[in-house]
């Protein structure tokens, strides 16, 4: 793709990862704008919301670049699952999603400050966790990190231990949908 400067505004190495997997060219610059989880909107409203603050915040200072900021939330019952405060968080919260299928939702804005161009797009991945025992949990959270991660567990790591189906985009619950990302990337080719 010829497509102008590309910035990254996220720090996630698993974002990174996903973008390369499309042979683009990216510097990675974090955005510090503040997540806000506003139980008022609708799940792809907060991920939009929070990804359209990211990218704005870096476009700001590279008004000539292409802009990627992306929010990525589960969400059980449109309860907002963000990140774990504490290692018994993440164990609640992997109990509450035992057993029941969840909402994974990706916002992504891509932002051209000096084209004057932006898009905002959100997609969401079903996915079923096996039923699992407070044991099974523990276990699983013993294997990973689950404090920079949405929900508390992450598919690539260890995620047969926890997860049974999955309906919709893999890498989009890894925190970027790759599929529908390149399509829009495509459109931004004549800049």
């Amino acid at each position: 793709m010829n497509l102008p400067p590309l910035i990254l505004a996220s720090a996630s190495p698993r974002r990174a990862e996903l973008l390369r997997l499309l042979k683009l060219n990216f510097r990675i610059i974090p955005s510090a704008a503040p997540e806000i989880l506003d139980e008022q909107l609708s799940p792809f409203e907060v991920c939009q919301l929070n990804a359209r603050r990211k990218a704005r915040a870096v476009a700001k200072k590279n008004p000539d670049s292409l802009v990627l900021g992306a929010d990525t939330l589960v969400f059980l019952d449109g309860e907002i699952m963000g990140k774990p405060a504490s290692a018994a968080d993440a164990e609640r919260m992997l109990t509450q999603l035992q057993g029941r299928t969840h909402q994974v939702v990706t916002g992504i804005s891509l932002i051209h400050l000096r084209a004057h161009r932006e898009r905002i797009f959100a997609v969401s991945t079903d996915v079923m966790f096996h039923p699992l025992e407070a044991g099974q949990i523990r276990d699983y959270l013993a294997k990973v990190n689950p404090l920079d991660k949405a929900g508390a567990y992450a598919i690539q790591e260890h995620g047969d231990l926890i997860i049974s189906e999955m309906s919709g985009s893999y890498s989009n619950v890894v925190g970027l949908p790759v599929e529908r990302l390149r399509a829009e990337l495509s459109t931004w080719e004549t800049i």
